[in-house]
């Protein structure tokens, strides 16, 4: 049974996904810069800390 939930949801979710990415790409490519920005952010922060720590 919760295979066949966990299955229905997963195609929701991925059919919403796409449904976004064709009627919005400006704001589906600037969520994915924002989303990679953090971890460029962070990546950068733990490069400073290790920097100045050795």
């Amino acid at each position: 049974m919760w295979k066949w939930i966990t299955r229905i949801v997963g195609v929701i979710i991925i059919a919403f996904v796409i449904f976004y990415v064709f009627t919005r790409p400006e704001e589906s490519a600037a969520a994915v810069r924002t989303f990679f920005g953090a971890f460029d952010s962070l990546i950068r922060f733990f490069e400073a800390l290790v920097s100045k720590g050795g």
